[in-house]
């Protein structure tokens, strides 16, 4: 039996063709697979019974089991997924005003060991396939019916640029059969300085967010040991070459940490580093994680090093997180697993 989800475009024509039907049928299952999200062949209505019946024998459809959902006392909501071997993902829902933002998982856990990050001690089991990225989406549009996610952020568990080639596809089928324009999808990186071209070729319009953090790379490869891989000088020059559409801007992620990254000399600092790119800077209050010894920054302090960045042109935003209450804001995804394995980046 195959899963039609598993399958690409390319792959569902080629197949309804070895099936000696006409082209117009494998539209018709893209349509239903990824517009009407059904979840078995049976609900195809637009089919024959008799050609349900025959695909049916081959193919069958795939779909996340929603294990668990919370909501927290601001409105967004967790909710974790089972996939089909077991593994577990976690996907969250971020209300703002008339947006509905979700944040999307790419693997299951990962292995970047941020050391303000819960996902990192979980360990890393496996990446996500195309359509498991792809089917948060779907799931938790009809979860929320008839309300519609109408942007995503690949910020949730996992390094998406680690997973480029199953982004890409998933990317791809949501901007085309979900009609969530890539201008309102943002992929979030922890700076894998090689891949960030691909995105400007292979995925172009999307939003690119960087976790940057620190402004040296000592204190950076302390928080971020992908940093040793991938120092800032190799970071910022990626940035700097970034193909970069009209009139849009790097988004730069800072989490603030209490005498680590927070001092007046790392705001200067992080005005120096960015000089000359288009660029926005995230300021995230460091939101609290079971097991990691760091503090947040005091409100005063991200005040004031967010003047720093204002008085000398760096546009800075001080982020308020969301669904702390439930462990849905920035950091604190984990899934059920307490541990998962290591690998060699």
């Amino acid at each position: 039996m195959i899963d039609l989800k598993s399958l690409s475009e390319e792959e569902i024509h080629r197949s309804m063709e070895n099936e000696g039907l006409p082209k117009f049928r494998a539209r018709q299952l893209l349509h239903w697979l990824y517009e009407r999200n059904v979840s078995d062949i049976e609900s195809i209505t637009e089919l024959s019974k008799e050609l349900r019946s025959r695909l049916s024998r081959s193919y069958f459809i795939s779909k996340p089991k929603l294990a668990r959902e919370e909501v927290s006392q601001d409105g967004t909501s967790k909710y974790l997924f089972e996939l089909s071997d077991g593994q577990d993902i976690e996907s969250v829902l971020i209300p703002d005003g008339d947006r509905l933002t979700l944040c999307v998982s790419s693997q299951a856990g990962c292995y970047l060991k941020c050391a303000f990050c819960l996902t990192g001690k979980a360990g890393f089991r496996r990446d996500l396939k195309h359509y498991e990225i792809t089917d948060q989406v779907l799931s938790v549009n009809n979860i929320i019916y008839p309300k519609r996610i109408t942007n995503i952020v690949l910020m949730g568990m996992g390094e998406p640029l680690l997973n480029f080639d199953n982004v890409a596809k998933a990317v791809d089928l949501i901007t085309k059969y979900v009609k969530i324009s890539k201008r309102r999808i943002t992929l979030s990186t922890a700076g894998i300085a090689k891949e960030l071209n691909r995105i400007g070729r292979d995925m172009q319009m999307v939003n690119l967010a960087v976790s940057l953090n620190a402004p040296n790379d000592v204190t950076r490869s302390m928080l971020m040991p992908i940093n040793r891989k991938y120092p800032l000088k190799d970071l910022i020059k990626a940035c700097r070459e970034f193909p970069l559409p009209t009139r849009r801007r790097i988004t730069f992620e800072y989490i603030m940490i209490k005498d680590t990254n927070d001092s007046v000399k790392d705001a200067v600092d992080v005005v120096k580093l960015l000089k000359g790119i288009p660029s926005k800077v995230n300021l995230i209050p460091l939101n609290p994680v079971a097991g990691i010894m760091l503090e947040r920054s005091s409100d005063r302090t991200i005040h004031e090093f967010q003047k720093i960045l204002l008085k000398n042109n760096v546009t800075a935003i001080i982020r308020k997180s969301k669904g702390a209450d439930i462990s849905a804001a920035c950091g604190q995804l984990r899934g059920k697993h307490p541990a998962g394995i290591d690998q060699p980046i």
